[in-house]
């Protein structure tokens, strides 16, 4: 025994040597990637299914290969909105570990984790551990990065990807080798298999980079960055070809395209509406329904039409598009928080790096690779017509980047005797002023205020403190210096990082992720499908919450019919299919429009006992409870006159009838709400109430 303890304590004690000896950026790297895995992992549990049309989708996929392969979102009928591979990653993790939360949400977190690693690597080979270790930093809290790590939306998983692509490139750049710069390309058409145009955000960067820096002859540079393209565009498109070539009578509808194509849903939704606006790629419908919804939009008045309506289900408009769109109050708590800092850290970056001579060395080489992914980046989000907010992940490794490459910069512009050395504490003075103009716009004045404070204080303590000492040369490089320094970067790390851990403790939210508190304008202006519905604390929970009298009366009267029921719109049925065994139908896919049968196909159904009930919205009571509900965010009276449960904002109504509904109404006979829905489902709020807006029909009987 006393031998045993003797060899325990030996190998502690060599253990604390090796760990001693290591070199400092170990040991902090170390430190680093604990603090993104406990943001990332810590109570990852309370987020549930996270985003539950996906959590509902990654089920019906493991029930069979054919729903695996088409990413199915529900009994085989209909798709998710997205491309596969990252629901593929999803449901592996589920096979191995069981289907449950964690599962699907821990291939993100992992993915978060690494990429941070990632980060670490790419800028420590070109500018240095230090700019490595603050770049790593800066991702690790960033607090929308931190957000969607928590989730099960795919975004983690292509920067995660993208990252790696960066690496390959840096690689072909480096050696000039066609094969890295393909592997580059090819890790980008993975991204495609992700989250499709989203991931080509990077190519800009990517192909600048190597036209500028590799070290071969011009004209081969474009054969390379030809052969590659075609690489790019093999792999990216190599699934949705296979879809659109299966005939569709073998294969789900593809959710959320006009004309059941995945190459529609790549380029159209999921492409030209993202950057046009609503308009002009509204799934489901043809052109038809575009023009409905556009007029939806343009008759809707006061918050409403600012919040996000009905129909914004796949991306909502955040902060007027313009430059300074980044910084505006939706923004600027997810990603601004030190965005100005890295535009000055590769001014002062490119200027110590002299007059760039062709092909481009390693270290401008990199900046052309984060300066243009940055700009890229930032022009796409400063003009999109709608997109979601937490896609700008997206932008963070190259904010990060730049922070630790920036800083190092400044730095060294400090110890020098040129006048740039004064941008170093007016940099910080400045993020400080940025900083407190974000966090006063949060309603919660207590901690807003004495959290402007502290930031200010220890800013201003920071560059007081360089100034002095710039102004007594023999000071300069010392270890107070060093400390001022240090107390300034900290001081603006506060910020995020509060926003990031409070993102952690409270949760990200279900289906439209956020990080931190609400803003004034998230509080009171998030229109009818807001914060509180689709994101926000505790909205994950929400978003699983189905009626248990519906299930109940659903199970007990189900009979021989193949599928408990088909519920239109996919965010209903998604904590159906969650708190079930049994195979559900979509009948209108995601935004309830997509025609995922004609009359005669669902007659079929019907007639051969395949499903007998059907769950679609109650045009009178969501009309109603739609003028409630602008009413009580604070609509300008002019609205409110031109609104009411006879007059509603946008007829959502009208929005919903579609084929499917019309034909179950016609044919079908409606369920007294009291048979299956609980006596308290309309005195709740928010999703609760949402949910209660839908009517039961039975079926079994045709033309009852």
């Amino acid at each position: 025994m006393t031998q045993e303890l003797t060899r325990k304590r030996a190998t502690v004690s060599q253990k604390a040597h090796a760990l001693a000896k290591a070199p400092l950026h170990q040991i902090a790297l170390a430190t680093i990637l604990i603090l993104s895995a406990f943001l990332n992992l810590f109570r990852l549990t309370s987020q549930g299914y996270g985003n539950t049309y996906y959590a509902a989708a990654v089920k019906d996929m493991l029930t069979s290969w054919h729903n695996f392969f088409f990413v199915s979102f529900d009994a085989g009928f209909v798709t998710v909105d997205k491309p596969p591979l990252g629901l593929w990653i999803q449901a592996a993790s589920a096979k191995l570990f069981g289907f449950n939360g964690l599962s699907l949400l821990l291939p993100q977190a992992l993915a978060g984790i690494l990429s941070v690693a990632l980060l670490y690597h790419l800028v420590r080979k070109t500018f240095g551990p230090v700019a490595g270790l603050l770049a790593a930093l800066v991702l690790a809290v960033t607090p929308i990065a931190v957000a969607i790590n928590r989730t099960n939306d795919l975004d983690s998983l292509l920067v995660l990807m993208v990252l790696v692509g960066a690496w390959a490139v840096t690689r072909a750049v480096e050696t000039g080798r066609l094969r890295w710069l393909i592997i580059g390309t090819a890790v980008v058409g993975l991204g495609f298999n992700v989250k499709m145009l989203e991931a080509y955000l990077v190519l800009p960067a990517f192909y600048l980079l190597y036209l500028l820096a590799a070290p071969v002859i011009w004209w081969r540079r474009f054969v390379h960055l030809g052969v590659a393209t075609v690489v790019l565009v093999a792999v990216s498109l190599s699934w949705a070809v296979v879809v659109d070539l299966t005939p569709t009578d073998q294969r789900p509808y593809v959710g959320s395209s006009f004309n059941n194509s995945e190459l529609d849903l790549a380029f159209g939704y999921n492409g030209a509406a993202r950057l046009l606006g609503m308009g002009a790629g509204v799934p489901g419908g043809g052109a038809q329904f575009a023009q409905e919804a556009s007029a939806m939009q343009e008759n809707a008045q006061g918050e409403y039409s600012e919040g996000g309506g009905f129909g914004r289900f796949g991306a909502r408009e955040v902060g007027e598009p313009g430059p300074l769109r980044l910084l505006d109050e939706q923004l600027a708590g997810q990603i601004g928080w030190l965005l100005p800092l890295a535009v000055v850290g590769l001014l002062a970056a490119g200027w110590q790096r002299g007059r760039p001579r062709l092909p481009l060395n390693q270290r401008q080489g990199a900046l052309v690779l984060w300066g243009m992914w940055l700009l890229t980046m930032g022009i796409f989000f400063s003009i999109a017509g709608r997109f979601n907010a937490y896609y700008m992940v997206m932008l963070a490794p190259a904010v990060a980047a730049l922070v630790g490459v920036g800083v190092i910069a400044l730095w060294s512009d400090y110890r020098s005797q040129g006048r740039r050395g004064w941008l170093l504490p007016l940099s910080l003075l400045g993020m400080a002023a940025l900083q407190i103009y974000i966090i006063l716009s949060y309603y919660d004045e207590d901690w807003s205020l004495w959290l402007a404070l502290v930031i200010m204080g220890l800013c201003l303590v920071a560059a007081a403190g360089l100034v002095f000492m710039r102004l007594r040369p023999r000071l300069k490089a010392s270890a107070y210096t060093v400390g001022a320094m240090a107390i300034g970067i900290l001081a603006i790390l506060i910020a995020p990082t509060a926003w990031a851990a409070y993102t952690t403790w409270q949760g990200s939210g279900g289906m439209l992720p956020t990080a931190g508190p609400q803003t004034v304008q998230g509080m009171f202006g998030g229109g009818f499908l807001g914060s509180e519905l689709f994101g926000g604390p505790g909205s994950a929970a929400l978003m699983n919450t189905v009626d248990p009298a519906l299930l109940d009366y659903l199970l007990e009267n189900q009979g021989d019919a193949d599928y408990l029921v088909a519920d239109q719109i996919a965010f209903s049925a998604a904590p159906i299919i969650l708190n079930t065994d049994k195979p559900v139908i979509s009948s209108g896919g995601f935004m309830g429009r997509d025609p995922v049968f004609t009359t005669n196909e669902l007659a079929a159904l019907v007639h051969k006992g395949a499903v007998r009930f059907f769950l679609i919205p109650d045009r009178e009571r969501i009309m109603e409870m739609m003028s409630e509900m602008m009413s009580s965010y604070g609509s300008s009276q002019q609205a409110n006159q031109q609104s009411s449960p006879q007059n509603p904002p946008a007829d959502v109504g009208d929005f919903l009838q579609t084929e499917t509904t019309s034909w179950v109404q016609d044919n079908c006979q409606q369920i007294p709400q009291e048979l299956w829905q609980s006596s308290n489902s309309e005195q709740e709020g928010g999703w609760e109430r949402l949910m209660s807006a839908q009517a039961l029909y039975d079926c079994g009987k045709e033309g009852s």
